[in-house]
């Protein structure tokens, strides 16, 4: 039989090799003072969590009721109804609109990207189209910027832009 001295002045008498008795006296050593606080503390965080969602749970059962008892409705709240046409503000009652198509190296789909937005049923006046280029292909850029001119002899608001680095733009993330 081997004495082996743990810590607090507490010694194991037994086998050496029986290492089940000595996990278990291990185990009750730190049972107290360690696992019994941290199951306390998650039985309280527990608690404090559900006593949480109750309370959402009810915050948002009363706002269901206050909204069925006063019957605030979407249609009450926001504008879904078409704009009116008014021959003497005209076209300034619509939204000044923002479109812009980033490109890069986009031989398929040029023409229809740029043709969708500037076939848009807005007024000209009130609609903003940038085509941001960052092809690296020198064809490709002249048939965008043949694009964009062809609209613009039509009378739609396009502007053809070339950035010089595509760092922090979509382009950026692409390989050449």
């Amino acid at each position: 039989m081997a004495e082996l001295p743990l810590t607090g002045g507490i010694t194991f008498r037994g086998p050496a090799a029986d290492i089940a008795a000595q996990m278990g006296m291990m185990w009750e050593l730190i049972k107290v003072p360690l696992i019994v606080p941290l199951l306390r503390l998650s039985v309280y965080i527990c608690v404090a969590m559900t006593i949480m969602l109750f309370c959402e749970r009810l915050y948002m059962g009363i706002v269901i009721i206050l909204v069925k008892i006063f019957g605030k409705k979407p249609d009450k709240r926001y504008k879904w109804e078409p704009m009116r046409e008014d021959l003497e503000i005209g076209n300034a009652s619509f939204p000044m609109v923002l479109i812009q198509i980033p490109m890069f190296n986009e031989r398929e789909v040029y023409k229809i990207s740029i043709g969708a937005a500037c076939n848009l049923s807005w007024p000209s006046d009130r609609i903003v189209i940038q085509v941001l280029d960052d092809s690296t292909d020198l064809t490709i850029k002249d048939m965008i910027e043949k694009e964009c001119i062809r609209w613009a002899s039509k009378g739609i608001n396009i502007r053809y832009q070339i950035r010089d680095t595509r760092g922090g733009y979509k382009a950026g993330a692409l390989k050449d």
